[in-house]
């Protein structure tokens, strides 16, 4: 039987207590982001919410949705906004009951029924998020950067007009807030944060600018892509900055850097977009961690130096490096189904919609129901990960 989660009370206490900031980084994955909106929903039934957001793609427009509304109606709102945008635009009254049953069905029946909700999208679009152009960009004579796409994204900014508070969303002492695109024009990466700037409509909906089948958006007179042709997981940008307190990360990625080799062209595919867009976390992981752990020991050396050498150039310089702070990513990652398919993440059926949501829901309840995960880190670790997948996540 699996362990039951902690006291919601007591766990959001401890948490409290250890760290000064919590954050949830939310990666792109399309179709996949309702596994996130699952994540958060538990993190919320155990009191746990975040102080601090990053998202790419559908992970922005997950974090516009959370910080958005008050607490209270954040679990609501994502509700609803799934519900929105998983539901056909020409029949948008249809009852967003399953298609079929996931446990008794056979695979090969659900593969072709989840390949048929993914044409379904690309035919007629997805109600509240996006439309197919008419007419199509290539018959187009007068075509703008922000035209040239397969897709009309209107939709989209009056789903997030009206499920999104932005007055509420641009205060960043009630969460900081950032999102990350990338300009078309230099083709650098671009993190908009509600700290540094008002963010609108038009910044989360470009984080999510796939091209070809989603246009460019204009920001100030600049055109933005999806971030996740840079870098699809915000993890570096939250880990980068010199930490000056202690935090919990959770870390929430829907494509696995992990899997089979492929046998045919359907699983070339799905496995190039996966290696793709996963980004390569566990490597910045990884690379954080040293780099912390340089930090920390920088700072416990630096005590060493007598008083009336630390007006020195080089000590100050030095000083500028050093941190004591600890940091503990919890990470999560979207396992896949049998019967999906490399058109998964544009799969935008209610039934996948519930399965991706309940996944999600399931696996942070599990890695709750191991508080001492979320402990702080020990000052000789300050930087530690967990992994709810791994194999020896007993």
């Amino acid at each position: 039987m699996a362990a039951e989660p902690a006291p919601a009370t007591a766990l959001a206490t401890a948490v409290a207590r250890d760290y000064r900031t919590v954050a949830l980084v939310l990666q792109g994955g399309g179709a996949l982001g309702a596994y996130q909106a699952g994540v958060f929903e538990a993190l919320d039934e155990a009191g746990l919410q975040p102080t601090r957001l990053a998202g790419i793609s559908i992970g922005a427009l997950n974090a516009a949705i959370i910080a958005g509304n008050a607490p209270e109606r954040r679990v609501e709102r994502l509700r609803e906004f799934w519900e929105t945008i998983c539901r056909s635009p020409l029949w948008p009254g249809t009852p967003t009951l399953p298609w079929f049953d996931a446990v008794a069905w056979p695979t090969a029946w659900l593969n072709g029924l989840s390949g048929l909700a993914a044409w379904r999208a690309m035919i007629e679009g997805q109600a509240g998020f996006f439309r197919p152009r008419q007419p199509p960009p290539f018959m187009g004579a007068h075509a703008t950067p922000g035209s040239v796409s397969w897709y009309d994204t209107a939709p989209l900014r009056t789903t997030l007009e009206r499920l999104v508070d932005f007055d509420r969303l641009n205060d960043p002492r009630a969460m900081r807030v950032a999102v990350g695109a990338v300009n078309v024009r230099s083709g650098n990466f671009a993190y908009f944060d509600n700290r540094r700037q008002r963010l609108r409509p038009e910044h989360f909906m470009a984080s999510g600018a796939l091209p070809p089948g989603f246009p460019a958006v204009e920001i100030d007179g600049e055109f933005y892509w999806d971030g996740g042709m840079v870098s699809n997981t915000p993890l570096y940008e939250v880990l980068s900055e010199r930490p000056g307190c202690d935090a919990l990360v959770f870390q929430v990625d829907l494509w696995s850097a992990h899997g089979p080799l492929p046998h045919d062209l359907a699983g070339v595919a799905e496995r190039s977009k996966a290696i793709q867009y996963s980004s390569r976390t566990r490597l910045v992981t990884e690379f954080m961690r040293r780099t912390q752990e340089q930090r920390r020991l920088l700072h416990d050396v630096m005590a060493l130096v007598p008083a009336d050498r630390r007006n020195d150039p080089v000590y100050r310089h030095a000083e500028a490096r050093a941190a004591e702070a600890l940091t503990n990513v919890i990470h999560l990652i979207y396992r896949d189904r049998p019967h999906e398919d490399h058109f998964k993440d544009y799969e935008f059926s209610a039934a996948s919609m519930h399965g991706h949501w309940r996944s999600g829901l399931d696996d942070m309840r599990h890695t709750l129901a191991h508080p001492h995960w979320l402990a702080a880190p020990d000052p000789e670790h300050p930087f530690v990960t967990h992994d709810v997948h791994r194999a020896d996540a007993g």
